[in-house]
């Protein structure tokens, strides 16, 4: 027994966290990719049992965890994004709810074989898009304008609605009577939004006081705001049945629009845990269903359902709601296109087919089927085209090929341009104003001011860009852009200059706060600038079968090569770690290492 549940554990993890690796690597919807692995681990393979692996805690467990995703979720929204777009938000999670509620449900009582009460419930489970599927897709597709904002809020703000309105028809369902069935359903609306906003509210007041009067350590911040967490949505939960969604929701929102406490760290380490927990999320809920269901329930009335939920549902809800906005036809029709079902969808179906199949409803156990297959095919057909569909509607953001390059002297300029000849979109960002004026001049966009200060980040457009090379001759500055570029391109895609300070001075900078060392460990600001000093020092070289350097002696002493750009026109900086391997076709720039002053490391 102990070693059947270790072998389920370890495949929750395998499977899970293979899943997510493979859809960044090949830029698929992890979504998509988690389900399968679930179904492949449970079902087809039978590694993972999920009720023999967690029995009674599986329930809550998945109650919880849906809970810290959507206060992570919470934490991502801010109310100065909804100056223009709070209306068409508000009519989205409203009237664009009441509609697809009211036909999907329709369409689920003369298709499936369900009577009016598990179709409307139906409905409402599926109503739900979420930041388990939206927000990824967000990073993929990076829609421009209002389009992200709008899509961001809406799949977080509809999930504990929907998760409402689910429970809601539950309860009606059971309920025995008419009249007790609406007397019920309208005091579980108020008792919900009421005891959900008192206690998210004071959940967020809680944290926003300990971090205020600095009464946590940094290393007790996230277990502590993680137990806030948790007994808000518990304590929720039990003064009212299924309103700790609503309770985390709001409380993520009210943390990320305060001013004052810093919650850097406690966001960081949400969004860690939000990767685990939706693994583990979807591995356990695709690993529950039986393959043959699944299958049994893949036939027309399906077919039918999705055209109608994705072509007709989805739509009109998308239009009704943004009848009056100032919305591009070509925005709207891409909010058209992008509602993908998540998370939350299949942990409800998966909790009240149960409850429902125990209180006699013979056909419950086709809820979950159908949701999983219904969420497979909207992630699939939502998701997979999701950066065409962006492109095509031109909607979507620049490809992230661009550069950012710190420091606007002499040589520095030299790359800049050279990058900007190639087609890439280059900014280059300083501090002296002279430095500026020259860059200005060669026709490069620039950012005058203080690269590390507060309200940098916000002040610059950084749309199209995806790398840093910080080349100022200040080493701590160097490292510190790194650092807080880093969390916005990823350490991978920031790039700093080797340090002017030698070892042995004990000045230099750790490995760990600083970027990816550029060209040569001993190529720092001080000799690149005695070597760079001619208008021709910077060269080209078209890379061809005859002039291929060999893998033993890439350089050959003659050459420091500073980037390649490679035959699908994508930027390769130089490295001391891992550089780029020479490619036929690729563009190789460099600078010649007059009477060899840098040496050969081989």
């Amino acid at each position: 027994m102990g070693e059947h549940l270790l072998i389920g554990i370890t495949s929750i993890l395998i499977f899970g966290i293979g899943a997510q690796w493979i859809a960044w690597r090949f830029k698929l919807p992890a979504i998509l990719l988690l389900l399968i692995s679930g179904i492949a681990a449970g079902p087809v393979f039978g590694l993972l049992d999920p009720d023999l692996l967690m029995g009674d805690l599986l329930t809550p467990f998945i109650s919880v965890a849906v809970a810290i995703i959507l206060f992570e979720g919470g934490l991502s929204l801010r109310f100065s994004e909804l100056k223009n777009i709070g209306g068409v938000i508000g009519n989205l999670v409203s009237i664009g709810v009441l509609v697809t509620w009211a036909i999907t449900g329709i369409s689920a009582f003369y298709l499936f074989p369900f009577d009016w009460g598990l179709s409307i419930l139906l409905g409402a489970i599926l109503v739900v898009t979420g930041p388990t599927v939206i927000i990824p897709l967000l990073r993929q597709v990076r829609p421009s304008g209002q389009v992200g904002s709008i899509l961001k809020w809406e799949g977080i703000v509809i999930d504990p609605i929907g998760a409402m309105l689910a429970v809601l028809v539950f309860e009606v369902i059971l309920s025995t009577s008419f009249s007790a069935a609406t007397s019920l359903a309208v005091m579980s609306i108020v008792k919900t939004i009421f005891f959900g906003t008192i206690v998210g509210l004071a959940g967020a007041a809680l944290i926003y006081f300990l971090l205020k009067r600095h009464l946590l350590p940094d290393f007790l911040q996230n277990p502590i705001s993680l137990m806030v967490v948790v007994t808000v949505f518990t304590i929720s939960n039990m003064l009212q049945h299924e309103s700790g969604l609503w309770a985390t929701t709001l409380m993520g929102i009210a943390l990320a629009n305060q001013k004052s406490a810093h919650i850097h760290h406690i966001t960081e380490f949400k969004e860690n845990l939000r990767v685990l927990l939706l693994s583990a999320l979807f591995i356990l809920l695709a690993a529950r269903v039986e393959l043959q269901s699944l299958i049994n329930n893949l036939n027309w009335d399906l077919l039918v359902f999705l055209v109608i939920l994705i072509f007709i549902a989805r739509p009109v809800g998308v239009y009704v709601s943004t009848m009056f906005s100032d919305l591009k036809w070509r925005e709207k029709l891409f909010l058209c296109w992008m509602a993908p079902r998540g998370v939350v969808a299949a942990s409800i179906s998966s909790i009240f087919a149960i409850q429902l199949a125990n209180n006699g409803f013979a056909q419950a156990d086709q809820l979950m089927p159908i949701v999983f297959l219904v969420i497979i095919s909207t992630v699939t057909i939502y998701g997979l085209p999701a950066s065409w569909v962006a492109r095509k509607l031109g909607v979507a953001k620049p490809v992230p090929n661009g550069v950012l390059i710190l420091g606007a002297h002499d040589w520095a300029l030299k790359i800049a341009e050279a990058i900007q000849n190639e087609g890439f979109k280059v900014l280059v960002a300083d501090a002296n104003w002279k430095n500026i004026a020259v860059a200005k001049k060669k026709g490069l966009e620039t950012y005058h001011g203080n690269i590390l200060s507060e309200y940098a980040i916000d002040d610059i457009n950084l749309d199209g860009v995806g790398r840093m090379l910080s080349l100022t001759p200040n080493d701590e500055v160097n490292s510190l852009a790194a650092l807080r570029f880093g969390e916005i391109f990823g350490r991978s895609h920031v790039f700093q200059l080797p340090p002017n300070t030698k070892k042995d001075e004990g000045k230099e900078v750790s490995s760990h706060l600083s970027g990816r060392i550029l060209f040569h460990p001993k190529l720092n600001f001080e000799k690149i600038s005695k070597i760079v000093t001619e208008e021709d020092d910077l060269l080209v070289e078209k890379i061809t079968k005859e002039n291929l350097p060999s893998e033993k002696n890439t350089l050959e002493n003659k050459k420091i090569p500073l980037f390649q750009i490679t035959n699908n026109n994508e930027i390769r900086p130089f490295t001391v770690d891992n550089p780029p391997s020479l490619t036929v076709g690729s563009k190789l720039f460099y600078i010649p290492n007059v009477n060899e002053q840098v040496e050969s490391e081989t």
